[in-house]
Order: structure tokens, then sequence, then C-alpha cells
């Protein structure tokens, strides 16, 4: 039996500060599916990867809430053009705070630096998503 080094038990428990943050956040249901799903498959590593340097390293470093993450990460990834992941993270950040005018006042910020097209295709999977989160928007909505 070897025993774990100080480095391993170190990675470890990073990974399962991180893990926490991201269940906390995702929910529980989606991280564990995506876990699941990507167990024993060439994506495992990825997934443990992911939840111990982005969860464990980026979401538990003090200096910025949840909140001010959400936002930076919708400018970012419409930056990326990411759209699956832009969804998600519509998602957090109406769970973390964000206002529904909020993150089209992102949307419409990053339009100005990445250009009409890619703040075109952004505002169509905010739009969805918000819709689907929170219902279309009425008259009566403003935030």
């Amino acid at each position: 039996m070897t025993q774990d080094s100080p480095l391993d038990l170190a990675h470890q428990t990073v990974f399962e500060a991180g893990l926490a943050v991201r269940r906390e956040v995702l929910g529980a249901e989606y991280v564990d599916a995506a876990m699941t799903r990507n167990a024993g498959t060439d994506g495992e590593e990825l997934q443990k990867f992911v939840s111990e340097f982005v969860w464990g390293g980026a979401w538990t470093r003090p200096g910025l809430d949840r909140r001010s993450r959400s936002l930076i990460n919708l400018g970012i990834l419409i930056a990326l053009s990411q759209p699956h992941e832009l969804s998600v993270h519509v998602r957090v950040g109406l769970s973390n705070g964000l206002t529904r005018t909020e993150i089209t006042e992102a949307v419409i910020h990053a339009t100005a630096y990445v250009g009409v097209p890619m703040g075109m295709a952004a505002m169509r999977v905010v739009q969805e998503t918000l819709t689907a989160e929170l219902g279309p928007l009425t008259a009566e909505v403003s935030a």
C-alpha cells in the first residue's frame, strides 16, 4: 500500500472543494450527470481537471463574489463564441443574482468589443435561455 504524497492530498482537497462549489453553482444533478457520463471515458480526466482547477482554483479565490464571477464569465464566453457554455452560465448568473437586464447589458457591452455578428449570436442564446428560465419579456418585466 502506498501512502499519498502531500501533493496528491493537496490536489484531492482542491478537487473536493471545487466539486462542492461546482455542485452549488451548477446544481448537483447537472454536475453528477457530467461526471457519470464521462466516467471511464477519455473525458473523465478533463472533468476532474475542471472541478479541481476551474471550480476549486478560480471560483474559490477571494476578492470576487460569485455574482461578479458570473458577469465576467458571460463576457468571456461571448468573446469565445461558446453557445452551450454561455447558456449554462446565463443560468448560473441568474442563480448568482444577476438580473435579466444586467445579463442583456453584458451582451450589449461585449458586442462593442467582439463585433455585431458575435453579439447577435450571443443574444439569441441569452434570449432563449432567459425565456426558458424567466418566461418571455413583457412590459411589466423590468429586471
